[in-house]
């Protein structure tokens, strides 16, 4: 199979398409791939140093803003759409497959354009604006909440879940050596997205030092971006701190309560692994659309949810110790969880890629 993919931006839209990328490799060995993403972004790093060819183009997401930023946004689509045509022509490729971000956009649109197949895979629980143009213009719409498909009445779409969750299965957990950490002691994990939240890192420098007492450890993963200014503090011995973790579900499976944001990757490996968590969605995502993701574990009492605007490092401190000393409620939340869980999303997805393309060679031969 040959397939173009293409998604950038955060983690939370590469590492669903690397997943993809993997499933299809375990099918089909043979599949040669081709990335398109943002030439300033993380993809650009984290696709060629897995060994992925990769294509970049000059994207940016509209500014709500300041409007006349937008004057180059709209000149640089124009010239990615452009862009796109001819990397598609060169590929040939068998599908086309978005998961997400703004650099999508040109490449699916492209795509359909020229006659390819396409999909795409929405993270969230609410579609996000590059997802909702390209609605019509893809063949097969995957979801990972149940609740987004009451929107969506269409044949086209179809639930499939996150497929980092079924590499979160697979994958080994790590030993807590590697990170200096004690075996014999219960772990939290606080991770607010793998770029970071300069403001949540800013509460979280101040909210450390209160876990000095504490008999359990503390793993604070701060995001790329906010690490040389975290580090400058002083922390607590049972405190660690780092910047990003590869791989975090190796991590997650040797945590007993996390601490995060509620995007949608984190989400799914929650689920997943069956892991107590206490969720604390951005408030500065469109349509607020974290809190809508976290609401769907809420709602079956598989996670404490907290607002941003409500937060108090004591509380914060308090509903911890509530959870992590409490096995009843440890086994609340682990037995709500599945509910949610689906264990071959990855699979699904890559089902109806194979129907796609061999709905493609039957039409071809019929022709």
């Amino acid at each position: 199979m040959r397939v173009i993919i293409s998604a950038g931006g955060t983690g939370g839209h590469i590492y669903p398409a690397l997943a993809i990328i993997n499933k299809i490799k375990e099918r089909e060995p043979k599949s040669e791939f081709l990335y398109i993403g943002t030439h300033n972004r993380m993809e650009k790093d984290i696709i060629p140093e897995k060994g992925i060819p990769f294509k970049s183009i000059e994207m940016y997401g509209l500014n709500r803003k300041q409007i006349l930023k937008n004057f180059k946004a709209i000149k640089c689509l124009i010239r990615s759409y452009s862009d796109c045509k001819k990397y598609i022509n060169e590929f040939k490729p068998d599908i086309v497959i978005g998961a997400g971000g703004y650099v999508t956009f040109p490449v699916i649109y492209a795509a359909k354009k020229l006659g390819y197949k396409t999909l795409i895979h929405e993270q969230n629980s609410v579609f996000g604006t590059s997802n909702k143009l390209l609605f019509k213009y893809s063949d097969k719409i995957a979801v990972s909440f149940k609740s987004s498909m009451k929107e969506l009445p269409s044949d086209k779409v179809f639930f499939s879940g996150n497929p980092v969750s079924e590499n979160a299965l697979k994958i080994k957990a790590c030993d807590k050596k590697e990170f200096g950490l004690d075996d014999n002691k219960k772990l939290v994990l606080f991770v607010m997205g793998s770029l970071g939240s300069s403001k949540m890192n800013d509460f979280l420098i101040n909210t450390m030092k209160l876990f000095e007492k504490k008999d359990y450890q503390i793993m604070f993963v701060t995001g790329k971006n906010m690490y040389d200014d975290v580090i400058k503090h002083k922390f607590p011995k049972n405190v660690f701190v780092v910047p990003f973790i590869n791989d975090i579900a190796r991590l997650m499976k040797r945590t007993d309560l996390i601490i995060s944001r509620a995007g949608a990757s984190t989400l799914s490996e929650i689920i997943a692994l069956g892991l107590p968590s206490i969720i604390i969605p951005s408030p500065y995502v469109t349509n607020n659309h974290q809190y809508k993701n976290a609401l769907d574990l809420k709602n079956i009492d598989a996670c404490t949810l907290i607002e941003e605007k409500d937060l108090d490092s004591n509380k914060l401190i308090e509903e911890i110790d509530k959870i992590i000393n409490n096995e009843e409620r440890i086994k609340i939340m682990k037995n709500n969880l599945t509910q949610l869980k689906i264990d071959d999303s990855a699979t699904i997805i890559y089902e109806n890629i194979k129907n796609l393309v061999d709905r493609k060679w039957l039409w071809i031969l019929i022709v």
